[in-house]
């Protein structure tokens, strides 16, 4: 199994080789040259890492076979709340796929506690490499996750950007009192874009590169432009659909529907990705807050970032310039590389590029895209409640009304799985507002406390006790100053 560029401009890489690189260091992402093919049959009643562990070694087969079995033991080591990391709960006529009973109660858990094992064994690739320093850009929970996979794991440092003002209250929170002895977060005067941009900049730089090399340092990312990060959440869409036929909600070999909130767009690349490889899905649902640049794409062809930038009740999905959508773009031009690299040079000159006619008819058969605005998110929290005493985070409530649309206007009964991207008690004062505004408090922790008393749920155990804990972010910094700060805080003697 070899990964190859997105825009052609780079040699093809090993497994190891691509998770080690992150990123293209010329631009472009690494991507499989195939997609093995795994029937859902063949995995029928094996548990969540015995899952884990085989699709790891589909797709990483230079890695050595115990690393894929003790990346996969993570999910049933005590980490999550459960042997089950990703329940699908009923709620009426739909299917929820919890994907935050992790340890920051976001979905990029299911990714950021197997990264570490699989950075780990990667790292060995790259020569005249004493230590990894991880640049993570983060709309809000990636970095928390991020934080926590890689705390004080020998031979790495992890840096994170986040914006300042754009992230919740909680999620701010997490990310300022992580204590590892290799930790530090950075808030960015400016939005998720900008701070994506810039550590993107930096994996481009020559320059920067050889620098940090002659310190024995090399460069690496958690965000889901690495493929480490992105290939354990096409688990979970295997583990979804089979207990949709335990539960007999599925019939067997019947096709499922999938909805994804989506803003980087990493989550629902991990579903196609899945039904390439065979897994039964009908319809994969893109589903965006009021940045709505991907639902304006596939109905115009063009994707423009020249937009209004709005900060949102749903700030992971506050993004305009979706990274992983380079992949899926590839997938649909019939893997052209010229073509990708043109448009995304021309996103970089211009802010905006146009597919031809075929790419756009072959990525809107692939993908039904919608959006919801903040009205329809309170609307959504408060009748989901009101009528099945489920509580949904405001991302999820994005995924829902986009759902219910869709339904609504295809008529499409097909079983539908929604994935849920994070704890409601992250986002305690939107939820609060939608199911009952006059509970809500000044105080983002007394309404935590609000809503566990309201809805009897229980407050996540990664949540409980963070507002009295200690923080160490550094001053905010302006994203052009990251370069920078990068040099002075790991090159302090240059």
């Amino acid at each position: 199994m070899l990964y190859e560029s997105t825009r052609g401009n780079f040699p093809d890489q090993t497994g190891k080789e691509a998770i080690a690189l992150g990123m293209v260091p010329v631009g472009g992402l690494f991507v499989p040259k195939e997609l093995p093919q795994i029937h859902w049959e063949e995995v029928r009643g094996i548990s969540y890492p015995e899952l884990a562990q085989l699709i790891f070694k589909r797709y990483l087969p230079d890695f050595p076979e115990e690393k894929c079995v003790e990346t996969s033991k993570i999910y049933t080591d005590g980490v999550f709340d459960s042997d089950n990391p990703a329940p699908l709960v009923n709620v009426g006529d739909m299917g929820v796929l919890e994907l935050w009973h992790g340890p920051t109660a976001a979905f990029k858990d299911m990714a950021l506690q197997a990264l570490p094992h699989l950075l780990g064994e990667s790292m060995q690739v790259l020569t005249h490499t004493d230590k990894v320093l991880i640049l993570v850009a983060t709309s809000g929970d990636t970095g928390k996750a991020a934080l926590e996979g890689f705390k004080n794991v020998e031979g790495t440092e992890i840096m994170v950007f986040y914006p300042e003002h754009g992230v919740s209250t909680v999620q701010e929170q997490q990310m300022t009192t992580t204590d590892g002895v290799n930790t530090k977060v950075v808030p960015v005067v400016g939005n998720f874009d900008q701070c994506q941009s810039a550590v993107k900049e930096i994996f481009g730089n020559p320059d920067l590169r050889e620098k940090f090399k002659e310190q024995g340092i090399a460069f690496s990312s958690a965000n889901s432009i690495n493929w480490g990060r992105l290939l354990p959440q096409i688990i979970y869409y295997y583990w979804a659909y089979l207990q949709g036929v335990e539960s007999q909600r599925i019939r067997p070999g019947e096709k499922m529907n999938v909805v994804v909130p989506t803003g980087n767009f990493g989550n629902i690349l991990a579903a196609y990705y899945a039904k390439e490889m065979g897994l039964p899905i009908h319809q994969l649902i893109c589903a965006s807050n009021e940045n709505n640049v991907l639902t304006d794409f596939f109905s115009q062809g063009v994707y423009n970032r020249k937009r209004p930038f709005f900060v949102t009740s749903s700030p992971s999905m506050d993004i305009l310039i979706s990274s992983n959508f380079e992949r899926f773009l590839y997938e649909v031009s019939g893997r052209d590389g010229s073509k990708v690299g043109k448009w995304y040079d021309d996103l970089q000159a211009l802010g905006e590029f146009t597919v031809d006619s075929d790419t756009l008819a072959k990525a809107r058969k692939a993908v039904i895209a919608g959006w919801a605005g903040e009205a329809d998110v309170l609307a959504v929290i408060q009748s989901v409640y009101k009528e099945h005493a489920y509580v949904l985070d405001p991302h999820t409530a994005v995924a829902v009304k986009v759902y219910q649309d869709y339904l609504r206007e295809s008529g499409d009964n097909t079983f539908t799985m929604i994935a849920s991207t994070a704890s409601p008690f992250k986002f305690a004062k939107t939820v609060l507002e939608g199911i009952d505004a006059d509970a809500l408090e000044d105080d983002e922790w007394a309404n935590l406390r609000k809503l566990r008393e309201i809805t009897g749920w229980s407050i996540p155990k990664g949540l409980q006790g963070l507002e009295d804990k200690e923080t160490f972010g550094l001053e905010p910094v302006q994203p052009e100053e990251i370069p920078e700060l990068i040099q002075k805080v790991y090159i302090p003697n240059r």
